[in-house]
C-alpha cells in the first residue's frame, strides 16, 4: 500500500512511525515533512499542508490508497472532502465536521443547544458589546477566546478589567489572529484537573484512547507563555475508571449524536479537552485531530494495528474492531528552541545520539535536512518519548535521552509529570 499523511511535525511523525507496523504498507509519503521524517517517509516539502489541490493531485498521481490528513488547518479548509472526491480513502472529518474545532462558537452553541457539560458562555461579534459585557462583569478570571483557528494561541486567561480589554482589542480590533478573531467567546473560568482524551471515531461508535495530560506553559511550575505543549504524559492519574464512564455517557456519546443531528457526522479523531470541575468533567475544547504532542505519548501505547483501525474508521466498521493497549505509561519532553513560543533563531546543528534505547523514540517536530545534516526550523524541535512499565520509570528515561541530544539553545522544562506523579504516589 501507499500512504499519504499530510503535515510535518511531531505529531505526523508519531503517527508515521505507527503505520509502518503495518506489513502490508510499502511507502508513506509525508506532505511536506521534516527533516526527521526523512528517515521514515518520502517528504514532499514543496507541497505545503494547506496547497490542497497540489495534495489531491499528488495523490492522484503517486496511487496513494489511502491517506491521513492530520493538521487542523487542511481539515478545516476541505482536504478530506477533495480527496474524497478524488476516490482516496482517508482518516479525518470532513469540513463541516472540522467546524467543531475551527469555530468555538459552532462548538459552543452544539453544547448548550444539546446539554453538553462545558463552561457558561456569551458570543460577540462587536467589540463595544464585548467591553461592555466585560465592564459589567462582578469578578476575574475569564477566558476569552478567538472563534477561529489561530495555532493554538487563541485562547486568553484574563485576570482582570484591563487585560480583558487588551485581549479584545488585540482579537477584534487589531485583528491579530486575522479573520479568526472577529468573532469571541467569552465564558468563565473553571477550576479542576486537565485531562486530554483523543477518540477514534466512524460517526457512531467511539473508542477513546489512553487519557493523557499536557504541559502548555513554557516554563518550570506551570509559569510563563502559552505554548503547543513542552510535554505530555500517558496515562492521566486523575482520569479514572468512574470519570470515563461519566464522560463517555454525558460528553463523548452525546457530542457524536449532536453532530449527527446536525447533519455534519464526526469521523476521524475526536479531541475532548476536559476539566475535572468540583461540578463534574466538562469540555473546555474540542479539536477535530490529533493532539500534539500527546499522540507522542498515546500511539506508543497502543497495541491494535494503527492502519487497520483508520481504515475501520473509514469504513464505518469501528464497532466490530476490538482495540488493544500496552499497559504501563509513557512520558514525552519537549526539547524547544530557545525563546519559543516568542521569537527564536534557526539553523542550529542537531546532534543525536547514535542510538537511542529501545523503549525511547525521538520524534521529530521542528527541524529540516541539509547537506550539513540536521538543524533546527521550528520553536519545538523534538519530542523524546519513553514507554515504561511506571510513570516514575518512562520520566527518567525521557529525560535520560533528552539530555543526550544536543543544539544551540536548546531549553526544557524540568517538571514534566511531577503533578501526575504526586497524584499517583500521593
Amino acid at each position: 500500500m501507499n500512504l499519504l499523511v499530510v503535515g510535518g511535525g511531531g505529531r505526523e511523525h508519531a503517527i508515521i512511525k505507527k503505520v509502518k507496523e503495518n506489513p502490508a504498507v510499502e511507502t508513506v509519503y509525508a506532505l511536506p515533512g521534516n527533516g526527521g521524517i526523512a528517515a521514515d517517509a518520502v517528504c514532499v516539502p514543496e507541497i505545503g499542508a494547506k496547497d490542497i489541490g497540489a495534495i489531491v493531485d499528488f495523490a492522484r498521481a503517486h496511487a496513494v490508497d489511502f491517506a491521513v490528513v492530520a493538521p487542523d488547518d487542511p481539515l478545516a479548509l476541505g482536504c478530506v472532502d477533495r480527496l474524497h472526491e478524488a476516490g482516496i480513502p482517508c482518516f479525518g472529518p470532513e469540513a463541516k465536521a472540522a467546524r467543531i474545532e475551527a469555530s468555538k462558537v459552532f462548538a459552543k452553541n452544539l453544547m448548550q443547544k444539546y446539554n453538553i457539560p462545558t463552561a457558561r458562555y456569551e458570543v460577540f461579534d462587536d467589540p463595544a458589546r464585548a467591553l461592555a459585557y466585560l465592564r459589567a462583569l462582578s469578578s476575574f478570571p475569564v477566558v476569552v477566546k478567538a472563534d477561529g483557528l489561530a495555532l493554538g494561541k487563541g485562547v486568553l486567561i484574563v485576570q482582570n478589567l484591563s487585560e480583558a480589554e487588551a485581549a479584545v482589542k488585540t482579537m477584534m480590533e487589531d485583528l491579530a489572529f486575522g479573520d479568526s478573531g472577529k468573532e469571541i467567546v467569552i465564558e468563565e473560568f473553571l477550576t479542576g484537573p486537565e485531562v486530554s482524551v483523543l477518540a477514534f471515531t466512524d460517526g457512531t461508535a467511539i473508542v477513546p484512547m489512553v487519557s493523557s495530560m499536557d504541559h502548555k506553559r513554557a516554563g518550570d511550575g506551570d509559569t510563563g507563555l502559552n505554548t503547543g505543549g513542552m510535554g505530555t504524559v500517558a496515562p492521566n492519574p486523575y482520569y479514572t475508571l468512574e470519570i470515563a464512564q461519566i464522560c463517555m455517557d454525558t460528553i463523548f456519546l452525546p457530542t457524536l449524536a449532536a453532530m449527527r443531528a446536525e447533519g455534519c457526522p464526526f469521523k476521524g479523531c475526536l479531541y475532548f479537552g476536559l476539566m475535572l470541575t468540583p461540578d463534574g468533567p466538562k469540555v473546555i475544547e474540542y479539536n477535530c485531530r490529533f493532539g500534539d504532542p500527546e499522540t507522542q505519548v498515546v500511539l506508543p501505547l497502543l497495541k491494535t494495528d494503527l492502519l487497520t483501525i483508520m481504515q475501520a474508521v473509514e469504513n464505518e466498521t469501528l464497532g466490530e474492531l476490538s482495540v488493544e493497549w500496552h499497559t504501563g505509561a509513557a512520558a514525552c519532553v519537549i526539547l524547544a528552541s530557545g525563546g519559543y513560543p516568542a521569537s527564536y533563531e534557526k539553523g542550529k546543528a542537531i546532534t543525536l545520539p547514535a542510538a537511542f534505547p529501545e523503549n525511547v523514540t525521538c520524534y521529530h517536530a521542528g527541524d529540516r535536512l541539509t547537506e550539513q545534516g540536521l538543524v533546527t526550523s521550528g520553536g519545538r524541535v523534538l519530542g523524546v518519548t519513553a514507554a515504561a512499565p511506571t510513570l516514575r520509570q518512562a520520566l527518567a528515561d525521557a529525560y535520560a535521552a533528552a539530555e543526550t541530544v544536543e543544539f544551540d539553545g536548546k531549553y526544557l522544562r524540568h517538571d514534566i509529570g511531577r503533578r501526575a506523579l504526586a497524584a499517583l504516589e500521593g
